[in-house]
Parts: C-alpha cells; structure tokens; sequence
C-alpha cells in the first residue's frame, strides 16, 4: 500500500511539473517590444535591478514616463519573468526645491539587496543634479523589498569621488560592495559596512582604470569540469551618452583581481543589440556540460528622444567553458523560470495580417509604408465618444488545449504603429473573453512598426479562435495593427 502511494505521489509530481512546464513553455520575452504590466501600461523599470525571494522576482528600476527628470522608482513583481504584477513606486519625486528627490532631480539605477544581520532591504542609486554636476550616490532602506516608502537616508560621494553609473552586489559570504563609475579614475568595487549603509575603509576593492558604466557583477559556480570553485563576472558599457555600443565583460576569481582583459559579448558592431547593461540574472544552476542553464542579460534600449518608449533587451546569456560568455538575439524566447528546466527557443509562430481581419465600429483599412501585407494596416481602431472600431482575426491555430480557468496561457505578439509620442491602448480578448487592456508605445519618427506582448489565456486546440483588437474603454484611438504573431504549439 505504501509503495502504491508512493508511486502515485511520483506520478502525480511529474504530471505537475509536466503541466508547468507546458503552461510556461508558451510565455515569451519578446526583446525591444511594448511591455504590458498588471496596470495596463508600458513597464517602467529602467535601469533596473532584480532580487528574488522564493520563487518571486522583484524588478525595482526607473520611472521614464516623463522623461529623464527623477519621477519614481518602481517595483513589480513575478513568478515567470514574463507577466509583472506593478506593486508600486518605493521613491517619488517630491516638491521641495533643491531636494535629492526633488524637481529635476536625477536618480538613476537603483538595486536593492537584503541585509541579513540588520533585516533591512537596502537600495543604492545614482543621485545627481540635471546637469550631471553632483554624481553622488544615495540610500535608502525598507522592511520589506516593496516597502511604499523606503527611507531615504541621503545622498555622498563615495571614498570622496565622482560616482554616476552604480551596480550593487552581495557575495555568498553576505558581504557586500558598490560598482561605482568614477568618470576622472575608472570602475570602481567598494566595500560596503556591515550594515550596507556606508563604504568600508578607505580603499576600493579593485579600480579598473578602463572608463566602464552601467556596471554588473554576478558570481556562478564553476561549469567547468577543469576547474572547481566560482567565479565573477562584470558587465559594462562604454561611455557613449544615451548610444548603445559593444558592451564588454570581464571575469575573475577573487573581487581584489586579477581580472581578465575586457571583451565583447554580443555580435561585433551590434551595439549589443542596441542595448545598454542594466542587470545580470542568474535564475538556475549549472546543467554539468559547461553550460549555464539560466542566465539572463537584462539591458535597456534607451530612445533618448522619448524615453517613455524605450523597451528592455533581456536574453539568454549562454556561459563556456566558464569565462567564454555570449550573447545573441532573438525575436522572442521562453524563460522557463520557475520550472526546474532551462530557457527554450520560442514554438513554432503563424502570422495573421491585420488587414485581413474583419471590420467593425468604424475601423478599416489604412496604408503603412513599412507594415508586412503590401503596405495595409487595420487602422481606425477604438475611436472618439460613442465609436468603437474593431477588428476580428478569424481562423487562429493553435495546439494549446485550453484547461479551463488559467488554462490556455500564450504570448500574443501584436505588431503595430503609433505616430504618436504616447502610449495608445486597446483591448484585446480571445474566443470571446474578457479583454486585456493592452499598451503600444509610440512609433513616431519614421513610421517604424512596433510590437507589443500580451499573455492571453482561452486559446483552444484547432484553427478556431478568433482574436479581437479594439478601443479600451475610452482610452480614445488605438494602434493600426499590421499583424498578430501566434505560438502554434
């Protein structure tokens, strides 16, 4: 009877993970895209962060929506990488004049670690002036990682220096330094007190004479079967403004060095695929054939005309031999966090033209230079008071078998254009579900075509479905939409 049970508990586990890893094996990152939060808007956590607590990750980073002037620093959370619920802002900008919170103000890549002996969560920043003058780093602390507000203790110089561009990293012994760009002196590694509120000493760790921003470090055990132990790894960027350019890493076994001469990452001349260096996740362990399982480059794609619009180039970080990294593109991938495997290539996609979709409410077809399709687009979707244009995709395969509520998940990847600087909205439903509200960033400046994700539940096994895209709730006019992107399997 006990082996019976035991056998069925076995059973029953992999059936589990089975399911998992089917539901997640259809949520994708699409790179440089419009990315919906739980709000119905754009994620807005730029230079950003991550700090996991169980099976839960806190991306803490930079409110853009009114330009580069200080606003908020925000937290969201998620269990998958792919759907992020916003918890809300841990900073806001405040209204005293003169302020490190203040009007036009610049606070710039926070990252927050937990403080083990002191129980504090405790974030670090980049605290400056419009003009850049001040470059000083500031802290702040919380009891819990969205804490809404942390106490903010002020603003330094670090050992005395410059420090613009920040990383923050806690080692597995709990001890814990700032990456700190000292523009007149180099990269630095400081230490950090006890209680991770101040710098230790009077010395940095390490300083990289190389002029090296956006700093961040990770340590992963060895892969290796030549070697044992960890090692460290620093991601960079050049010193290029608001322009990507080839970001560059460096490796280590010991934080005081010696470190290894700097090195591309990504495709030469790529500009990492025009991206800047935010954060380096590690979400999974050694797969034992020199290979990191779960590794993710987390960059932004900064548009410095519009910074409401840039999006987030994360990918998969693939780890050699344990100091050969690369990185390449893709339209899309899937994480698999959470589900005890390893990031996958996106399933198999079909495209529908939104062109061809069926009319409703005023929408129809409209020219677009640079949409698929001939140059149409389904155009006049959503509309003023009292007007509701829509457009229905008929006929959607698909392979998923729709398990009920929650059942069914998918990334929908919806490709469009916006002429204007702000966001547009639509709803978009499934098989006659509840609609999402779905956000498109701007495309103005060219006529360019956008993507925007969205995770939709509801799709049923055949070539049945049927997509809507249509106005949300007043929001006014939506997107033209060139096309949607669907899994098949």
């Amino acid at each position: 009877m006990h082996h019976n049970r035991r056998l069925l508990l076995s059973l029953l586990s992999v059936v589990l993970g089975l399911a998992t890893s089917t539901a997640l094996a259809a949520l994708q990152i699409v790179p440089g895209g419009t990315w919906t939060a739980s709000n119905g808007e754009h994620l807005n956590a730029h230079g950003a962060g991550v700090i996991r607590l169980n099976d839960t990750f806190y991306l803490i980073g930079e409110d853009k929506s009114q330009g580069s002037s200080f606003l908020a620093v925000n937290c969201y959370s998620s269990v998958d990488l792919v759907q992020w619920k916003y918890e809300g802002a841990l900073l806001s900008r405040t209204g005293t004049s003169g302020d490190d919170l203040g009007p036009n103000r610049i606070i710039e890549r926070p990252k927050v670690i937990y403080n083990d002996q002191t129980k504090k969560y405790v974030m670090w920043m980049h605290v400056d002036s419009c003009n850049y003058g001040d470059a000083k780093v500031g802290v702040a602390t919380s009891d819990s990682v969205c804490g809404k507000p942390y106490d903010y203790h002020g603003s330094f110089r670090p050992l005395g220096m410059e420090s613009r561009d920040i990383g923050l990293f806690k080692d597995d012994d709990g001890r814990a330094y700032l990456l700190t760009e000292d523009r007149k002196n180099g990269l630095r590694i400081n230490p950090l007190t006890p209680d991770y509120l101040s710098i230790s000493g009077t010395t940095s760790t390490h300083l990289f004479p190389t002029a090296i921003e956006s700093p961040a470090l990770i340590k992963l055990s060895s892969s290796s079967s030549s070697s044992s132990g960890s090692r460290y790894y620093l991601f960079g960027s050049h010193l290029t403004g608001w322009s990507p350019n080839d970001n560059v890493y460096t490796t280590a076994t010991n934080l005081s060095g010696p470190w290894s001469d700097w090195q591309i990452f990504a495709d030469k001349g790529s500009n990492t695929y025009a991206s800047q260096t935010s954060f380096i996740l590690d979400y999974g362990a050694a797969d034992g054939d020199g290979n990191q399982k779960n590794v993710m480059y987390m960059g932004d794609r900064w548009n410095s005309k519009n910074l409401q619009t840039s999006s987030y180039i994360w990918l998969p970080l693939t780890i050699n031999d344990d100091t050969k990294v690369a990185l390449k593109n893709r339209g899309s991938w899937v994480p698999n966090a959470n589900s005890g495997g390893s990031w996958a290539e996106s399933p198999a996609e079909k495209s529908y033209e939104g062109e061809q979709g069926r009319y409703a409410g005023g929408a129809r077809e409209v020219t677009c230079s640079k949409c698929s399709g001939g140059g149409k687009a389904a155009g006049y979707i959503g509309g003023t008071a009292g007007s509701n244009g829509s457009v229905t995709i008929s006929g959607v395969q698909s392979s998923s078998n729709d398990g009920g509520e929650g059942g069914g998940m998918t990334t929908l990847q919806i490709r469009y254009v916006n002429g204007d600087t702000g966001p547009r909205y639509a709803a978009v439903s499934v098989n006659g579900g509840a609609p999402q509200k779905v956000a498109f960033e701007g495309t103005a400046g060219g006529g360019e075509v956008g993507v925007s994700s969205v995770v939709v539940r509801g799709l049923r096994q055949g070539s049945g479905n049927t997509i809507v895209v249509s106005g949300w709730e007043g929001a006014g006019w939506g997107p033209d939409v060139d096309g949607v992107v669907v899994p098949v399997e």
